[in-house]
């Protein structure tokens, strides 16, 4: 059997040790195939992809006959206009979906253009740095895709991807790709694709992996304004904004104090509630948590809070009130997200680490209750040192709300911090 992963390479021990994007970047250099999953967006299939101007006929062939999706060539917009290839759409992307070009066909070397042979030679010919508009002609049998030349620091999904792990091996960001189907017909599973994966030993890599790696590795947040404010909780701050590739959100730091030295700086990361934080509401307890923070790092002295723009736990403001509905019915708020279609906890750290990257902060001391924020943050290349708690008095409304943050999204709560403080006894809500 043709060997078309990374036996031969390195040994099965190695494989099961390295990690996951240098095995695949490994195996492209190679000319090998590679497996990429998304396990956050499963509807979208997971890929076969290879360096394009590696492949060959076999490849081809392993695409149709193992994979069964469209042999497609991932390009940049720049790379497409220089062949003279034409978008067919691109409001497609706003789902994430793959946005096509014309397919396209090698103007000389093939025949009827659809056997292996021939969309080897086209894909090879597409990618050859001195093709132009007359290497190539229109209609064809493979399927070019436009991807942004920020790759999945734009837009994380899978094209984006293989053209990422591509350039990661110093070629052109660009990917052959072919979406996997399982014997049905249907996108395959995740017991479909470890068997192909282990039948002819591709490399597994998903998407959130090739993003995480470039957010621990570059640079992506830009900021766009800074101003002095004082605080109604005492301090004065640095107000930071922030803007990025990656989301369509401005988020903010405030900063305390000189930020330099060994000592480890005190960080709040905190996910914008409007509800909380502005309107005081008596569900929740962010904006005690919130005011904490900041009276906190003011006592301290050096400090800062990355106010994320990532209102109910990633779900939006709209789907937020939503689930406030069915928990009047009777949810918690983790059953209420679930109820809507979302996972428990959609934040990610990723950006948050590239804020504090950006401010010089690599070493600090945590003020959360949430693990995940600890991990979120390990992950994306801080060293949280050490963690603080934010334990507010419970409230009659919010109680059980904490219940189900300790219970189901393992936060760490005191069994004090559970019992109920009377509003008169707290000085509001």
């Amino acid at each position: 059997m043709t060997s078309y992963g990374v036996v031969g390479l390195k040994t099965v021990a190695e494989v099961k040790k390295e990690n996951s994007v240098e095995l695949a970047v490994s195996a492209l250099a190679a000319g090998r195939i590679v497996l990429l999953t998304d396990r956050e967006h499963p509807e979208r299939g997971a890929n076969v992809c290879v360096d394009p101007g590696l492949l060959d006929a076999d490849t081809i062939n392993f695409f149709v006959s193992h994979a069964r999706g469209l042999v497609c060539l991932a390009m940049t917009e720049q790379r497409m206009q220089q062949l003279g290839i034409p978008l067919l759409a691109d409001d497609s992307a706003r789902e994430g979906r793959p946005v096509f070009g014309a397919s396209i066909e090698a103007a000389e070397g093939v025949s009827t253009g659809i056997s292996a042979a021939d969309r080897a030679r086209t894909i090879l010919a597409a990618s050859h740095p001195d093709s132009d508009v007359d290497s190539l002609v229109m209609p064809g049998h493979v399927h070019s895709v436009r991807v942004s030349h920020r790759g999945v620091l734009a837009m994380a999904a899978p094209a984006e991807a293989a053209a990422d792990l591509v350039a990661m091996t110093g070629s052109a960001r660009s990917a052959a790709f072919c979406c996997v189907l399982g014997d049905d017909g249907e996108v395959a599973d995740d017991a479909e694709l470890r068997s192909l994966a282990e039948r002819f030993s591709l490399a597994m890599v998903d998407v959130s992996e090739v993003v995480d790696l470039r957010l621990k590795t570059e640079l992506v947040v830009e900021r766009v304004a800074e101003r002095e404010i004082d605080s109604a909780y005492g301090g004065r701050y640095c107000a930071v904004v922030y803007r990025n590739d990656m989301d369509e959100h401005e988020h903010v730091a405030l900063v305390a104090g000189v930020l330099d030295g060994p000592e480890p700086v005190w960080v709040r990361v905190h996910s914008q509630c409007l509800t909380g934080d502005v309107l005081g509401s008596a569900r929740c307890d962010c904006g005690e948590q919130l005011a904490m923070s900041l009276e906190m790092i003011a006592r301290n002295g050096r400090g800062v809070v990355v106010y994320m723009h990532q209102e109910g736990r990633g779900i939006g403001l709209a789907n937020k009130i939503k689930a406030y509905h069915l928990q009047d019915q009777g949810r918690d708020t983790v059953e209420a997200n679930l109820d809507l279609g979302f996972g428990e906890d959609l934040r990610d750290y990723g950006m948050a680490a590239q804020i504090l990257k950006d401010l010089g902060v690599t070493r600090v001391c945590l003020l959360t209750n949430n693990p995940a924020k600890v991990s979120g943050l390990k992950k994306h290349g801080i060293d949280v040192t050490e963690r603080r708690p934010l334990q507010p008095p419970a409230r009659t409304h919010n109680v059980d709300y904490l219940k189900t943050k300790q219970q189901k999204l393992g936060h760490l709560l005191d069994s004090g911090a559970l019992e109920v403080v009377p509003r008169e006894n707290s000085g509001g809500e």
